[in-house]
């Protein structure tokens, strides 16, 4: 946001905020509490992307299916065409999210989601798989993108990054409890032909469970406030705020986040009617053109097009790590260093998981203090230097795996370092990023935008890592580490920091223009009409207490 008023009054709401990382998190228990739980959404998703992981080496499962997994090409399609389905679904969830609200795009979320798990563990045929997993997609892409949105305008913004931080912890843990869940499940029955199916139906049906859980528990928990901000609900964004923050609605902390969400908005509103005054009329129609128009500005406004870019990027380097391409066929990955036998590579496989979700911890903790630039180049560069070391060993043993065992084990080691510097980097720094840089008016359809990034990327990535596995070997990993390499470029130079910026701030950081031709002196009409100027002139503890007795009667 432009204007010195905002620019004082951000600083004054600094001076009050609390303190990042673990004391912040427990300061704001509550909300750490929401997010804990909103990102059950985040659970879901990883278990469905362990567990399928280790099912596609279950013997029943292949005898069941046939061809779609022995087939190179079928199983690059049987494994990513959930990323297809989430591609769609996430582009979807850009209007959804806000036209129905960030929460009830979640419930719509996990109805889809169950639909597909339904479909996937009765399914008799590689159709019905297929089906099944681009329906669960839907699910999944929506709330890949709502859940974070959710956890983002919650949360106060010293606390912001570990709170979004959640949903990638949430899925690592997923991936986590679904490998060691399928090592169990394999033996049911026996590891060959005597294995029953409930060997790999069972672990599919379990992720039932957190997802009506999810589903039915979102319902009592607060509504974004910026979102009811958007829908002219500011009594009820005010109490959300205050009751989010633990303080009274008329202390100054709260009265400043409140004020400066809702100069926003009506900047927004008021640049919309001079923009489009043909389109105010409220009707279905218009406010259909509308949306439109706002995927236009996307590209139309400089500073948007660069968010676009900025969070597209973000999301494709993610991707092109190869953290899925491990993720999806570690075992085919573990079988390929020299580590032979289906319970070995199940075995191995949970390791990668219990290492992701370990190291996932401390980027909740210290995202905040540390910041986002550092943590994503740092594990970029650590991702990087283990895909060379896996190539240089696979180039070099990859054809006497029996005779060089202690090689075999430091390229699977290689492998869980990887897990572990993508668990503190880019899993959730990544999705902080998306999640803040978009101002409230394209909020939803930007990060819907980013996500989508994601998803496309993630499905080609599934497609062709088997393909690629097969033909060019240890290449592979020269590919995905190439690529993890101009990750750490991109972050290094082109994405600013945000770490403690209101979302209300990132005007400052990608330029007030964002705003559709941010007229500064409107600006500032709409920050005085509401009382967010007065905030300007608090400077010191000595009258900062006078300022707080004024505010504290300001009727808003």
């Amino acid at each position: 946001m432009g204007g010195g008023a905002v620019v004082a009054s951000s600083s004054r709401r600094r001076t009050l905020a609390g303190q990042s990382g673990f004391a912040g998190l427990v300061h704001n228990r509550k909300i750490f509490a929401i997010a804990v739980f909103a990102s059950l959404g985040g659970m879901l998703y990883g278990y469905n992307q362990g567990v399928f992981s280790s099912v596609l080496t279950m013997y029943t499962f292949d005898q069941r299916m046939g061809d779609a997994v022995t087939n190179t090409n079928t199983k690059g399609w049987l494994v990513s065409i959930l990323e297809l389905g989430a591609w769609f679904g996430v582009l979807c969830t850009g209007y959804l999210a806000d036209k129905l609200g960030r929460k009830h795009s979640i419930v719509l979320a996990v109805i889809i989601f169950c639909v597909g798990v339904i479909v996937q563990d009765t399914a008799y045929k590689p159709s019905s798989i297929f089906a099944g997993r681009f329906i669960t997609g839907l699910g999944v892409g929506s709330l890949s993108m709502s859940v974070p949105l959710y956890n983002a305008e919650l949360a106060p913004p010293e606390v912001r990054g570990s709170l979004v931080a959640l949903q990638q912890l949430a899925i690592t843990f997923g991936i986590m409890i679904s490998f060691w869940i399928d090592y169990g499940t394999n033996y049911i029955g026996g590891t060959t032909d005597t294995q029953s199916e409930a060997a790999w139906r069972l672990p599919i049906a379990l992720q039932l469970v957190p997802a009506l859980i999810l589903g039915a528990g979102i319902l009592f928990m607060p509504f974004s406030p910026r979102w009811l901000v958007n829908q002219g609900r500011d009594e009820e964004a005010l109490m959300v705020l205050s009751r989010a923050r633990g303080l009274p609605p008329n202390s100054e902390v709260v009265q400043i986040e409140f004020l400066e969400i809702r100069a926003q908005y009506l900047f927004e509103k008021e640049t919309s009617e001079m923009q489009f005054p043909q389109y105010q009329d409220g009707s279905w129609k218009s406010n259909f053109k509308l949306g439109l128009l706002g995927y236009w500005s996307l590209i139309r406004t400089p500073s948007l097009l660069r968010r676009v870019m900025i969070g597209s990027l973000t999301m494709f380097f993610q991707q092109w790590t190869g953290v899925n391409a491990i993720l999806y066929y570690a075992p085919t990955i573990f079988q390929s260093l020299g580590q032979t036998g289906n319970t070995v590579n199940l075995l191995a496989t949970g390791v990668v998981g219990i290492v992701m979700w370990v190291a996932t911890i401390p980027a909740v903790l210290w995202v905040d203090k540390v910041g986002r630039k550092p943590v994503l180049v740092s594990g970029a560069l650590l991702m990087a230097a283990c895909h060379l070391i896996i190539a240089v060993l696979t180039g070099l043993y990859q054809h006497s795996w029996p005779e060089h065992k202690a090689a075999g084990w430091a390229a699977c080691a290689m492998v869980w370092v990887f897990s572990a510097g993508f668990g503190y980097s880019w899993g959730p720094c990544s999705w902080v990023v998306v999640a803040e840089i978009w101002p409230l008016s394209v909020r939803g359809k930007g990060m819907s935008i980013a996500s989508s990034s994601n998803w496309m990327n993630n499905f080609i990535v599934g497609q062709v890592t088997p393909t690629m596995m097969k033909n060019i070997t240890f290449g592979t990993f020269v590919f995905f580490g190439s690529f993890t390499f101009l990750g750490a470029l991109f972050i290094a130079f082109f994405v600013p920091e945000t770490k403690g910026l209101t979302l209300e701030e990132m005007d400052d950081v990608f330029g007030s223009e964002g705003l559709a031709a941010a007229d500064t002196e409107r600006q500032l009409a709409i920050e005085k009409r509401l009382g967010l100027d007065q905030y300007a002139y608090v400077g010191s503890d000595a009258d900062s207490s006078e300022k707080q007795e004024i505010h504290m009667n300001q009727k808003v």
